[in-house]
């Protein structure tokens, strides 16, 4: 992005979902106006974004802690 979304202090602009079933039960994205943040389930929470490499580990350990690794 040419600018950070409003919300956001980087320059990317990402959605990152796990569906199962037909439904998103995990994801991580960056809205315009709420920054950062995960959704697991039907609850919202901030996270902090360090960049690409950490947020692919971030996604991949819930990924794995949902499927009860």
């Amino acid at each position: 992005m040419p600018v950070p979304v409003r919300g956001s202090q980087h320059h990317y602009k990402y959605a990152l979902a796990f569906v199962v079933g037909g439904v998103c039960v995990l994801r991580y994205d960056n809205e315009a106006g709420k920054g950062d943040h995960r959704h697991i389930g039907a609850v919202e929470q901030p996270c902090l974004f360090t960049g690409l490499e950490q947020l692919l580990a971030d996604v991949w350990r819930d990924v794995d802690a949902w499927r009860g690794r």
